[in-house]
């Protein structure tokens, strides 16, 4: 690939777990966890959904605020001029003030919530990995090994949402004064644009944080290329994995459904989908630059290290070739029994005869192996085995030169 990751392999963020192999495909596989591990998923959501519990309060807080001045501003049209003056605007500039000081504090929010999200996220990848397990404990490790690579995304992300909510009441407020708002709309566009773009690049930086342990340079740069490299399948799932909160601004009855969703299994969702994926990812393009690295590597091999690599090799084909049941005489099975079997019920007598029946074996058997150990099959395998062994042991001969190259290649030859 042209696009090649660094330092993720060997690195991944699995202190208390091994990953399972998963011979059925990722998302077959991550299906077969949801579904028998619903009740799992809905405990992670639930300590995910404390953890937003600040920020939902202040969403409602910011609501009632809102509302409260319109019962107390001139707002209705029971009260007309002349007993107040224009109130042209008032209402977006009431909401623009709003939303500075409520929002501000969604970063607040953010820091809390980053907790649920990094513990949810650790158990969540430790569930499909090894195919179900989990522990409270897990999801706490999981926040103190994660915690500040998912605070990084969150609050990056944050920064553009809150200049995105400020940047549209700017807009709503220039098109209630009646002038142009040109301006105003060609900001409030872009800054939808850059926020969309900055979450899909900050959710590629939170999962490869919380999935490797690598230095802060590589977390972007591979974030980058594993972003640029998948960007098609990356807008699709984060479509998809957003399903619960296009259900919430849907509104309506559908919202209703939204909020049951996120009450059980809501967040988890979205972090289970998000982590299958990017694991997907991961894995196509580790694999391809781990064989690269191989080659590469191997082709930077000196001669010592070539020979002793095809000695070691020759070894190993000698030794799984050599067999004890070829090398030596073994007396075929007689169709009788060889020695007697005893019952449930026996004597002492019973005892003598199996033992007196298994020294007549053993005997048998060292005599066939005395009386066939000069066939020729037998001295021809030991003979050609013995030959092999020591080419592969002997550097020099006896002059002092050095012999033939025994190599994989040319060992059974």
């Amino acid at each position: 690939m042209a696009l090649e990751v660094n330092n993720l392999e060997g690195n991944e963020v699995a202190d208390d777990y091994i990953r399972k192999s998963v011979p059925q495909g990722r998302w077959s596989d991550t299906w077969g966890v949801f579904k028998s591990n619903f009740l799992k998923l809905i405990l992670i959501n639930v300590f995910v959904l404390i953890t937003f519990a600040p920020g939902i309060a202040l969403m409602f807080f910011r609501s009632a605020y809102i509302k409260t001045l319109g019962n107390v501003y001139p707002f209705n049209s029971s009260i007309l001029f002349p007993y107040y003056t224009d109130v042209t605007g008032l209402a977006e500039r009431l909401t623009l003030s709003a939303d500075i000081l409520f929002y501000a504090t969604l970063f607040i929010a953010g820091f809390i919530a980053s907790i649920g999200i990094a513990g949810a996220t650790y158990s969540i990848r430790k569930l499909i990995n090894t195919h179900g397990e989990f522990s409270i404990k897990g999801f706490f490790h999981g926040v103190k090994v994660n915690y500040f690579n998912t605070l990084l995304p969150v609050i990056v992300f944050l920064m553009f949402l809150y200049a995105t909510f400020l940047i549209g009441d700017q807009m709503d407020y220039a098109k209630a004064m009646g002038g142009g708002a040109a301006g105003e709309i060609t900001a409030y566009v872009f800054i939808i644009i850059a926020t969309v773009l900055v979450g899909i690049f900050f959710a590629w930086v939170y999962a490869v944080g919380t999935t490797y342990k690598v230095k802060f340079t590589h977390l972007f740069k591979n974030s980058f290329v594993l972003c640029i490299g998948s960007i098609l399948r990356t807008v699709f799932m984060a479509g998809f994995s957003l399903i619960p909160v296009w259900l919430f601004i849907i509104g309506g009855v559908v919202r209703i459904i939204s909020y049951v969703i996120f009450i059980f299994i809501g967040f988890s969702f979205i972090i289970m989908c998000w982590t299958a994926f990017t694991q997907s990812v991961f894995d196509a393009f580790i694999n391809p630059t781990l064989k690269a690295a191989e080659e590469e590597k191997k082709a930077a091999r000196t001669q010592e290290e070539v020979v002793a690599d095809e000695k070691q090799r020759a070894r190993e084909l000698l030794a799984a070739g050599k067999s004890e049941l070829i090398a030596r005489p073994i007396m075929p099975i007689a169709s009788e029994a060889a020695v007697s079997n005893i019952g449930k019920n026996f004597t002492r007598k019973d005892i003598s005869a199996v033992a007196s029946g298994r020294e007549k074996l053993n005997s048998d058997v060292v005599a066939y192996e005395n009386a066939h150990k000069n066939d020729t099959v037998y001295v021809e395998y030991n003979r050609l085995f013995a030959e092999r062994e020591k080419a592969l042991s002997d550097e020099v001969d006896k002059k002092g030169k050095k012999k033939k190259k025994i190599s994989a290649a040319n060992l059974l030859k």
